[in-house]
């Protein structure tokens, strides 16, 4: 050890010494980094942040896919609740509706969308849309074991 502390006067010692000590530092930032994005849920590739942003996109399409995509993630995608209660007010019931889907398949961790589902389910205009409210209330309520076993 002390031979080799003793060559940093060394100027390529130095830079050799410089980069081994920037990996090393560098290299539990990125390891940590990597552990919060396999933490986040994802879809396509995408981290669940990316597909929330994509709720306020300006093209239905793009919100639509969002929310299907959110819902294929169940119950990890918790996060997304408070952006599809808000989703829930979209103009487009082509929206609406894979975002009840989306709670649904959230299940009991979305338990703050109630209030807004049932505004949904009694007053959405799309029959569609207001009776998959009422499913994504049945799953969330952990009313659905209860149905299927009648």
């Amino acid at each position: 050890m002390y031979l080799q502390l003793r060559h940093l006067g060394n100027p390529m010692s130095r830079m050799v010494f410089g980069a081994l000590a920037v990996v090393l530092l560098a290299t539990p930032a990125a390891a940590q980094q990597k552990a919060s994005n396999q933490r986040q849920a994802a879809a396509e590739g995408r981290p669940l942040s990316a597909w929330i942003q994509d709720l306020k996109s300006p093209a239905p399409q793009t919100r639509n896919a969002a929310a299907y995509a959110i819902s294929g993630m169940g119950p990890a995608a918790k996060a997304a609740v408070p952006a599809l209660i808000a989703a829930l007010d979209d103009p487009a019931a082509s929206v609406r509706y894979p975002v009840c889907v989306a709670l649904r398949e959230i299940g009991p961790a979305a338990a703050a969308a109630v209030p807004k589902l049932e505004q949904v389910r009694d007053n959405d205009p799309n029959d569609d849309v207001a009776f998959m409210a009422k499913m994504a209330l049945r799953f969330i309520r952990g009313e659905s074991e209860q149905a299927s076993a009648r």
